[in-house]
């Protein structure tokens, strides 16, 4: 005796009402031609039952990785050219990750990505791909200054102690942080932060230019009188030994956890994290773990240009391993070097519950303007 079981679904979804759903199969048709994704790439899946429409790559069911998108033959992801503003200055143009590669790791086996309520709009998704675009474009080129365990320094000139002046309007303190990078000696945690903030913030300000999402996302991020604080969801931490039960369930400002996301499926704009597994090492500061944003291309953040702008997921992986084998610096430590082979990434490609080094969620932004968003407590 034999029974099939329906895979679940995995890619983009939308989940509604029969009568949207004649609008939404054309506007994603037009979108994805407008994106030069090719019928051939996707499959449409409607399901009458569920009421759902799925748009998944036409890959074998247990291809999760989105590393290599930008090698596929006949993917042709591709970059694109933004324009980003600085602080009294000519703004820069910057070469950075496609709309299109990001719909393909949206549709990528390995995750689901839904759309549901105010969110059955294709609109829905062309802003969270232009939103995770922006925070990708201004991770592009970052050169602050790693603190190695001393004081955070910030331009007092905006910033008091990682939190901006209040006389001094937000966007340009942020401008600042991006303009004049030298004069900002920041850990990886905040540097993510202070990433996704401006991501967030310039997206619906500037490019998106819509004053009520604006004001939704000002109106979240000054709640408790710090931008930086808790943009991220407390549950992100819940593994920490020192973790705090108030932080339990707290919701994240600006971002939320997606859970189960396969091995190698990251889509440009995640903030993943790599753990540093090593008892030894793991309570060094400054070496607990990685805040890894994924930039598209198999390419990872590298806040300090250390590594010229960028690190492969391999390399990420190494770095985070070598901690434990004393390589804090790889030009010093180059003799403690341990050599890994294809296997080994493999293995620390996994969950650290199965021997690797990475958490099975994606922090990933909200769905502004198409999704209830959580009541932020404020604390006394």
């Amino acid at each position: 005796m034999s029974c099939n079981t329906k895979a679940a679904p995995q890619g983009i979804q939308f989940a509604c009402e029969p009568g949207m759903h004649p609008a939404i199969l054309a506007g994603m048709t037009r979108f994805l031609r407008e994106l030069a994704i090719p019928d051939r790439l996707y499959r449409v899946t409607p399901d009458a039952a569920t009421g759902t429409i799925t748009y998944t790559l036409a890959t074998p069911e247990g291809d999760h990785s989105t590393l290599d998108l930008h090698e596929r033959p006949g993917y042709d992801v591709g970059e694109e050219t933004l324009s980003l503003p600085q602080l009294n200055r000519p703004a820069i143009q910057v070469r950075t990750v496609s709309r299109k590669e990001i719909a393909l790791a949206l549709m990528q086996h390995g995750r689901l990505t839904v759309f549901t309520g105010a969110a059955c709009d294709v609109q829905a998704l062309k802003d969270q791909i232009g939103l995770r675009q922006t925070i990708v474009a201004w991770t592009e080129h970052l050169h602050w200054v790693w603190p190695d365990g001393g004081a955070a320094r910030w331009n007092q000139r905006y910033w008091r102690d990682g939190t901006p002046s209040r006389n001094k309007p937000l966007h340009l303190a942020l401008l600042d942080a991006f303009t004049n990078q030298r004069q900002y000696a920041i850990g990886c945690y905040t540097a993510a932060k202070l990433v996704l903030l401006q991501g967030v913030t310039d997206y619906y300000r500037r490019v998106r230019a819509t004053d009520h999402l604006s004001a939704m996302v000002m109106q979240r991020i000054w709640l408790d009188g710090d931008p930086l604080v808790n943009i991220e969801p407390g549950d992100m931490w819940f593994f920490e030994e020192d973790f705090d039960p108030r932080e339990q369930g707290r919701p994240g400002k600006l971002m939320k956890i997606q859970y189960n996301v396969a091995p190698r499926n990251f889509v440009p704009g995640d903030w993943a994290y790599i753990v540093n597994t090593d008892a030894n090492t793991h309570h060094k500061t400054g070496y607990e773990g990685s805040n890894a944003l994924y930039l598209g291309r198999n390419r990872f953040d590298d806040f300090y240009d250390d590594h010229d702008h960028a690190y492969s997921y391999e390399e990420k992986l190494n770095e985070v391993y070598q901690w434990r084998h004393g390589v804090f610096s790889r030009s010093r430590d180059a003799a403690k070097i341990q050599p890994l082979g294809p296997q080994d990434f493999q293995r620390l490609g996994l969950r650290p519950a199965q021997g690797g080094l990475v958490k099975g969620y994606r922090v990933v932004p909200y769905l502004f303007g198409y999704e209830p968003l959580p009541v932020i407590p404020v604390r006394d």
